[in-house]
């Protein structure tokens, strides 16, 4: 069993966003690992694992427009069904 049920991805559109600022709330607020935050001011790839996505995504459209959502369950993908 993984401790972080759920690989949670998207995109954030938005306006002055700052990777550092994002990664570091994030990992100040949030329980999970595998942090990925990167992309430009515009633009911001957020990568995570963690056991609550809908916390994440919250925050994330609270800096902006969320698309290319992502959220897969990586324990039934470990034991081989659909995630």
């Amino acid at each position: 069993m993984v401790e972080y049920k759920y690989d949670t991805q998207c995109l954030i559109d938005g306006h002055d966003l700052d990777e550092d600022a994002i990664d570091a709330y994030i990992k100040a607020h949030f329980e999970g690992d595998s942090l990925l935050a990167v992309g430009d001011d515009t633009l911001i790839k957020i990568h995570f694992h963690t056991n609550k996505p809908w916390e994440i995504l919250e925050y994330c459209a609270s800096l902006g427009e969320i698309f290319d959502i992502v959220v897969e369950d990586m324990d039934r993908q470990a034991r081989g069904l659909k995630g």
